[in-house]
């Protein structure tokens, strides 16, 4: 008897075995590989083996018992084949890293529950009640203090993580009419069914999710929440522990080896009906599943960008239709492709077009710069007419939230006298000027160095910083608001999880008045005693090279000033633009998402873009800029030399950003009106390039990208 093996290695193929003990699909086995051991995992059998090629041994077993369930298993063989990726590399992906034999001990004598969750049992020992409390998030300072002398390591860990959870406001949520027909739509739901659920910010979107989940576990199912951003995870699960106290496992990369693999353990036995996670949660081994959530449907962080790269958002609906469960994509901008899904009525829609306790939408104004540039004679971080608006603010005891979508203090060096910019040496971008470290820093690379006193090109001694970023945006703020309490989320303020916690703690307790950061602070968030957001510059996205750049600054203005005025008082956003007049904008005010998809649809259209062609990406690189030059070109004779009528090729090129970590990158692009005629392609196109090994060139596969930079 023979298996076939998937080896956890960048080949398409699979390598014949010969089995020395029962093993079953889907079970990690150690196999010798070209003079050297390496991880596998067997995907199929067969009787006999070709008798004109030399069979080895499987070396080992790893698991008794395999740890993918079916669903997962048949997921991971879709996603190889959608984003022609290796199947090895995909099933290694769906398990927690770190994983072992030792972990699984005893698993195959307590098999998964697959037939229904248990509902917490009521005689759980004080103890272990209060550690699944510390788990959720939701034990009290003293149960953590009592606790903490008794808990094992990676529940310390957890402990020392956790923060108070803060009451629920209010009484009974009374549910809109628009909440009670989109929950009435995904309870109904007999089956795979893919609901666009489109609600304004604040139209109560959590608690419809929250309410499905409630139903489906009544019925003794498990439901999967999914969100694009870490920190969106503590503030989604506060809301869900306190409705399903002692139900939850979450998964994020954040979270300790260890902790990941308890976390998974759990999944795994049946111990908890619900989890929350990002991205890679789509692979948890949640058995019985009926629901799937994918919340911020539109976010591009729902896409990996190393191998697999895999989207969780397109993940989750085949993993609903292979489990038979209803799948919510939910947004207040939903993507382009989502919402062309719904239009084509392959998805049910489902709008929510009211906040909840029929709280308006905030006022928008936007601040034209050249006037302010103008007035002011220079250019400024912030205009007269948000520094009004963050006074009064202040004066009423109200909060501020300010979004630049840009970190560091300076966006880069310039030399006055002869235009020299201060670059990375191992990528082709500007490096940034951070004050706070007083170093250049590059932030694809990570590259740093002390900034010069002198331009290095010619001697002088005019260097001027040019632009801003949040450093600079909080420096500004601290400095025409010196009483106020000024906080800044980005990803260099941001090091840790509890970094996260402890701003947003405050920002939600009322000890910072003004809240300043990236598109961090956009997502999801939920501050009752914010009324003012501004956006400072707004236009840089659109000067993007991305046919996704009006999409995306859309979805971002729409998404931030869906913060303000979620509370009693009325909300305000101010947009700083040096172009008022562009559309997105202009939409954007009014949130006018069904007028934007139309005028981008017509775009779209023209330029053969999705949602109307399928798209994949291919990129070249190598640390030698002719040879990614050379074999790019190779390859786009080749494409070219098996594309059909249906397909467009676009390229070699240089890529937007020709040069990352010391990696020279060419680029092409391939359109297509047969997503079928695609993939065929892209398969000839993985055996040509395993086939013709390319040596120290590296050549990349990337369906749907989000990213063309």
């Amino acid at each position: 008897m023979y298996a076939d093996i998937a080896v956890c290695l960048p080949l398409a193929r699979t390598f014949i075995y010969k089995l020395t003990t029962p093993v079953e699909t889907g079970c990690r086995v150690v196999v010798p590989f070209r003079k050297r051991d390496v991880e596998g995992f067997v995907v199929g059998f067969r009787k006999d083996a070709p008798p004109d090629i030399e069979v080895h041994e499987i070396g080992s077993v790893l698991d008794a018992i395999p740890l993918l369930r079916p669903d997962v298993f048949n997921l991971c063989r879709w996603v190889a084949d959608y984003y022609t990726t290796p199947i090895g590399e995909v099933l290694k992906a769906a398990l927690p890293p770190g994983i072992s034999a030792k972990h699984v001990e005893g698993l195959q004598h307590s098999p998964p529950r697959r037939e229904g969750v248990d509902a917490p049992s009521k005689a759980k020992a004080q103890t272990g009640w209060r550690e699944a409390r510390v788990r959720q998030g939701e034990a009290s300072i003293e149960d953590r203090q009592d606790i903490s002398a008794e808990l094992t390591t990676p529940a310390r860990q957890l402990l020392l993580s956790c923060r108070a959870t803060p009451p629920l406001r209010g009484g009974e949520l009374v549910m809109t009419p628009d909440q009670t027909k989109a929950l009435s739509t995904i309870n109904s739901t007999p089956g795979f069914r893919p609901i666009l659920l489109h609600g304004v910010t604040g139209s109560g979107k959590t608690e419809i999710y929250m309410q499905a989940v409630e139903h489906f576990l009544a019925a003794g199912k498990t439901s999967l929440i999914l969100v694009p951003e870490i920190g969106l995870t503590p503030q989604l699960t506060d809301q869900f522990a306190r409705r399903f106290p002692n139900q939850i496992a979450i998964l994020h990369s954040s979270l300790t080896r260890r902790q990941r693999i308890d976390e998974w353990l759990r999944i795994y036995r049946g111990e908890v009906p619900i989890v929350i996670g990002t991205r890679s949660a789509v692979f948890a081994p949640l058995g019985n599943l009926a629901l799937i959530v994918v919340d911020e449907e539109h976010e591009t962080s729902y896409k990996q960008e190393e191998v697999p790269r895999y989207h969780a958002r397109d993940t989750a609906v085949m993993r609903a239709k292979l489990a038979g469960a209803a799948v919510v994509l939910g947004s207040a901008t939903p993507s382009m492709e989502s919402f062309h899904n719904a239009a084509s009525q392959k998805y049910d829609y489902v709008m929510l077009t009211t906040r909840v306790e029929g709280r308006p939408l905030p006022a928008v104004e936007i601040v034209n710069m050249r006037e302010e540039y103008a007035a002011e004679g220079k250019q400024v971080v912030l205009s007269r007419r948000l520094l009004e608006a963050i006074n009064a603010r202040l004066d009423r005891g109200e909060q501020t939230m300010i979004l630049l979508n840009r970190r560091g203090y300076a966006t880069f060096l310039l030399c006055r006298h002869c235009g020299f910019t201060f670059q990375c040496n191992s990528c082709s971008v500007a490096m940034t000027y951070h004050r706070s470290i007083e170093k250049l820093l590059c932030h694809y690379c990570g590259l740093a160095r002390r900034p010069p006193a002198r331009c290095p090109e010619c001697d002088s001694e005019y260097i001027h910083y040019v632009g801003e970023g949040t450093e600079r945006l909080e420096a500004e703020l601290k400095c025409r608001f010196p009483d106020a309490r000024v906080g800044r989320i980005d990803r260099d303020a941001m090091r840790h999880m509890r970094d996260y916690e402890r701003v947003l703690g405050g920002f939600r307790a009322g000890d910072i008045d003004i809240l300043a950061g990236t598109q961090m602070i956009a997502k999801g968030h939920d501050f009752p005693r914010v009324t003012l957001v501004g956006v400072v510059g707004a236009d840089a996205p659109l000067a993007l090279p991305d046919f996704r750049a009006a999409e995306r600054t859309f979805q971002l203005l729409t998404q931030v000033a869906g913060r303000s005025g979620r509370g009693g008082r009325p909300g305000e956003v101010v947009i700083q633009s040096y172009f008022p007049d562009h559309y997105t904008f202009q939409l954007a005010v009014t949130q006018r998402f069904e007028d934007f998809y139309a005028r981008e649809s017509r775009y779209r259209k023209a330029m053969f873009y999705p949602p109307f062609a399928a798209l994949a990406g291919i990129m070249v690189t190598d640390r030698d800029r002719g040879r990614a030059a050379d074999t790019a070109r190779e390859i786009g004779e080749y494409l070219d030399s098996l594309r059909s009528n249906a397909m467009r090729i676009l390229g070699p090129a240089p890529a937007p950003l020709e040069r990352i970590k010391r990696m020279h990158r060419q680029q092409l692009l391939i359109k297509s009106s047969s997503r079928a005629s695609l993939h065929h392609l892209l398969g000839r196109l993985r055996q040509y390039i395993e086939d013709r090994k390319f040596g120290s060139t590296r050549v990349f596969i990337d369906v749907d990208p989000v990213s063309l930079l």
